[in-house]
């Protein structure tokens, strides 16, 4: 318990320090976008960049880890879906964002600071791999049904791919994860003096994230109906860590770290990035809004049962 309170505790008080400036008006409503630009463009890919640079890398493609966290991501994409229209009767062309609601989770601001609190560098190339593929993977599935379901054939297939394609290769975070793996395999050594200026931005990116998920959840409010908060959460904060949990510890017997790593991320709330998808397609804006702000709130206790029941990261595997 101890632990889980070491882990969480410094994690979701940053969250509220952040909040709190933003509603008692201490800060500028400004600040928060302006410093997180400053996490996702500069400070989290000094970090990741840094750490991959640096770390041991396996000898081949963790399968199993990936298969794991993407299959449960998978899973909980379809259970989506498919409750969009069964079980909440809401047109089909809101599936995609309702979807996106509830697998998109916010593996940058919270994920990488509760996996790196909790498991420390262990946890860095698991880490960066399953971030790297994330966004990608659910932009590209998210665009692709929602292009089928509400119908913008005038976009051509080729072009739209195209311009999603290049959205992602000038994505700041992507970039550092990708920066740090070829600087590594140069073997060179990092200039000192480069090597402190990165490390400082890297020390801030982890606060500086927390901070501006706090300001930043401010701007969302719990509205919409209450049934598809209910559906996107469930399925976010329950269902969709717990077939990553199945997957990775019952069916692939990974390691407690790779373990860790894929439930942390699987359970973290609904991302800014779904909100910017929905507003996209302007579908479900107010469902993702409301899920942004319910499921951060959910999440400090879901994650902080989530890290009890994962035990201490010396743990032996299960």
């Amino acid at each position: 318990m101890n632990q889980v309170v070491a882990t969480v505790g410094p994690v979701f008080g940053l969250i509220a320090l952040g909040l709190v400036a933003r509603r008692t008006g201490l800060l500028a409503p400004g600040t928060g976008k302006g410093l997180a630009d400053f996490v996702f463009t500069i400070a989290m890919p000094a970090l990741l960049f840094r750490t991959l640079a640096r770390v041991d890398l396996p000898a081949t493609l963790p399968m199993g880890l990936l298969v794991s966290f993407f299959g449960a991501t998978a899973a909980s994409w379809v259970l989506a879906s498919i409750a969009t229209r069964m079980a909440l009767a809401r047109p089909g062309a809101d599936a995609a964002p309702i979807a996106m609601g509830a697998a998109f989770g916010n593996t940058v601001m919270m994920g990488i600071p509760l996996a790196l609190g909790h498991f420390g560098e262990a946890a860095a190339a698991p880490l960066a791999l399953l971030v790297a593929l994330h966004a990608p993977a659910l932009w590209l599935v998210g665009t692709l049904q929602a292009e089928a379901l509400i119908g913008r054939g005038h976009v051509p297939w080729p072009r739209l791919i195209g311009a999603l394609a290049l959205d992602l290769a000038r994505n700041p975070i992507l970039l550092g994860i990708v920066g740090g793996l070829a600087w590594r395999q140069t073997g060179l050594h990092i200039h000192p003096v480069a090597d402190k200026i990165v490390a400082l931005l890297g020390e801030a990116a982890v606060p500086s994230a927390l901070f501006a998920l706090g300001m930043s959840v401010a701007h969302f409010q719990v509205k919409g109906e209450w049934r598809t908060l209910a559906v996107i959460n469930v399925l976010k904060l329950l269902v969709y860590p717990l077939i990553a949990w199945l997957l990775a510890a019952h069916v692939f017997a990974l390691g407690p770290v790779a373990v860790g790593v894929a439930v942390i991320l699987a359970a973290c709330p609904t991302g800014a990035n779904a909100f910017l998808f929905a507003a996209r397609y302007e579908r479900a804006v107010s469902s993702i809004s409301g899920s942004i702000a319910l499921g951060t709130a959910l999440s400090l206790l879901t994650i902080s049962l989530l890290l009890f029941a994962l035990g201490a990261p010396n743990a032996p595997a299960r």
